[in-house]
């Protein structure tokens, strides 16, 4: 077992996490989800301890259109910083003048996504898709490069297949990415065939440290439980771990990470009422943007997420997700989380 005096020792001489001049003090964060990580789910991320936090995966394009920008409210706020933005296309221009166009709105970093497995974005050839393009994928980085004075990562996934030319086309591209001073690499430990199937390789995301120690590498998963987060992080020797699809709801879970990477005993699994009050909160700020039903229908994938801790899981999420207006939604999570 890792208690979190065990773990704490350990981590006693740990080293800030880096992407050029951005350090956080804890090697973990808040990832990209396309549909998810709004402006709500992002500031929950920082108060619950996420020292980052990034807009979901947004197409170069909607970087280059200010009323789109306006429309979905993505410009970051004072109390987001450090807030990232991840960009997802297939043009090297228009890459880097969507990073550029973020960098002026006043993002603190941009990733670049050569990972997504949503079919819709294959058929395009862009996200994993590209993973078979080594070259195009160096092109688009050294522009961005080029375009930008804030860090700039990549986020990967360890193939498009998992046959021997897409493993060596993985290699590559991670080569170019060290020579060309890439700021990090964030992996995720599946082929864009895999999508979320079978367990996630971390054994790749180790070689690839072994390989090039001076490399950022950052690893994501199946981030789920705080003390397998933080097993997988000792045993791979990575620099960080990003957390996506675990945080879906538990933003609590950031709080349990800070908590043994600051060495402190004193973390304990939210009460119901205490959860109850961040499901309002997180939907009060969704309304902000979208009231009426548009709000409470976005807001239903967030619920789901809220109620796997409840112990009667199902007829909360039942009850959560039928409701119709503002005041259903209080009623209901008054009833079930005892909110008063």
């Amino acid at each position: 077992m890792y208690s979190y005096r065990n773990i704490y020792l350990y981590f006693w001489n740990l080293k800030l996490l880096k992407f050029g001049n951005l350090e956080l003090d804890v090697p973990f964060f808040q990832a990209p989800l396309s549909g998810y990580t709004d402006r709500a789910m992002r500031v929950l991320a920082k108060e619950f301890g996420s020292p980052l936090s990034f807009t979901g995966v947004l197409l170069d394009k909607i970087a280059l259109h200010r009323k789109a920008i306006r429309k979905l409210g993505l410009a970051p706020q004072e109390d987001e910083h450090p807030v990232g933005a991840q960009i997802l296309g297939a043009d090297p221009i228009k890459m880097a003048s969507a990073a550029a166009h973020f960098e002026k709105i006043g993002f603190d970093m941009i990733d670049l996504n050569f990972a997504c497995p949503a079919p819709k974005v294959l058929r395009r050839g862009r996200g994993g898709a590209m993973l078979t393009d080594p070259d195009t994928i160096r092109e688009i980085y050294r522009r961005v490069r080029d375009s930008v004075k804030y860090p700039v990562t990549m986020k990967l996934r360890i193939g498009r297949g998992s046959d021997s030319e897409n493993h060596e086309k993985f290699w590559q591209i991670c080569e170019n990415a060290v020579e060309d001073g890439c700021d990090g690499l964030v992996i995720h430990g599946r082929t864009v065939l895999e999508k979320y199937r079978r367990e996630s390789n971390w054994e790749i995301l180790a070689e690839v440290k072994r390989k090039f120690p001076q490399m950022t590498i950052v690893g994501s998963g199946d981030m789920f439980e705080a003390t397998d987060i933080v097993k997988k992080y000792k045993e791979n020797g990575i620099d960080g771990v990003l957390i996506a699809r675990g945080a879906i709801g538990n933003p609590w879970l950031f709080t349990e990470l800070r908590a043994i990477f600051e060495g402190r005993d004193d973390y304990l699994p939210p009460t119901l009422a205490e959860q109850g009050k961040v499901i309002l909160r997180h939907y009060e700020m969704i309304a902000e943007r979208l009231p009426g039903i548009k709000g409470i229908r976005y807001f239903r994938k967030f619920a789901v997420g809220y109620c796997k801790r409840h112990p009667e899981r199902k007829k909360a999420q039942m009850a959560i997700i039928s409701v119709r207006n503002r005041d259903q939604i209080y009623a209901a999570v008054r009833e079930w989380f005892g909110v008063e």
